[in-house]
């Protein structure tokens, strides 16, 4: 199953940058998302940081421009019908994601995958939305996706060995290091990280130190870069919340109840980075 070319469902951050890398790798890549101004915004992020290789001598302005020319911009799924990959990065929202993958399932030639970048959501449910189930798999990048080194391939239910090795060896053409993992809520790095973030919001909200103070524990005591309240404010408060709740729906399991301090931050807007402010703020 040779893959040539990609279509990336989002253009926002993850969208952006799975795109990017993409291109790169030398694949010819869709970009969708619901506006032209939306395309242009994530083209504008791609554009600046090609800009900082080249400044930095790790590529030439030639081979810049030869990236930038690999994009094609899609307002529409029907688009889906030249390639032969999907990878959807919309919101994480099983309703939103399902719409998308039965609109996909109508468009995208018979032999095309159908990827999730979901850092939590069943795969397998979002395949049964599909006819092709067997072609459904999720690859779950890392942010920021030029950076990070890892992804997690999520066989679901259904999902073919031909399909999960194509996308294995994709992920290896776009420099990147896979790791099989199976079906369940949060798969492996959510389902250990978003406990142990909760679990510091839970140690500031029950007093047992300062923000400053639990972060730099983790960072000196664990060896952590950023401290896991820092680290929230930089996933998203409500991205947080978000996989909390699916980890306590998916387990029916009391550990991973979201901490009230979080739910408190999220309704009132403190939505970490984005929104300029969350356990810190930001300018």
């Amino acid at each position: 199953m040779e893959i040539k070319s990609v279509m990336i469902i989002g253009a926002g951050q993850m969208g952006s940058g799975i795109a990017q890398v993409c291109a790169q790798a030398g694949y010819t890549v869709y970009l969708n998302d619901l506006k032209e101004e939306f395309i242009e915004k994530g083209m504008a992020v791609i554009s600046k940081n090609l800009t900082r290789q080249v400044d930095k001598g790790r590529i030439t302005e030639e081979e810049k421009n030869d990236i930038l020319s690999k994009f094609i911009h899609s307002t529409t799924l029907q688009d889906s019908q030249n390639v032969d990959i999907v990878i959807e990065a919309a919101v994480e929202n099983m309703e939103i994601k399902s719409k998308i993958f039965k609109e996909l399932d109508i468009y995208a030639p018979a032999h095309a995958i159908l990827a999730s970048n979901t850092s939590s959501l069943p795969i397998t449910e979002i395949a049964a939305a599909t006819n092709r189930p067997e072609k459904v798999i999720g690859m779950h990048f890392m942010n920021p996706v030029p950076v990070m080194k890892l992804v997690e391939i999520i066989r679901g239910l259904a999902t073919a060995d031909e399909v999960y090795q194509a996308v294995e060896d994709m992920t290896k053409t776009l420099k990147k290091v896979p790791v099989e993992v199976n079906d369940f809520p949060g798969f492996v790095s959510n389902r250990v990280l978003m406990p142990m973030i909760n679990e510091a919001i839970f140690t500031l909200y029950e007093g047992v130190a300062t923000k400053e103070a639990i972060d730099e524990v983790m960072k000196l005591g664990m060896n952590h870069p950023m401290g896991p309240l820092t680290l929230a404010d930089f996933i998203g408060l409500d991205t947080c919340l978000y996989i909390m709740e699916t980890l306590h729906e998916g387990f029916g399991d009391d550990k991973y109840r979201p901490c009230p301090l979080l739910r408190k931050y999220v309704k009132a807007g403190w939505l970490g980075k984005k929104s300029g402010r969350g356990f810190y703020t930001y300018e």
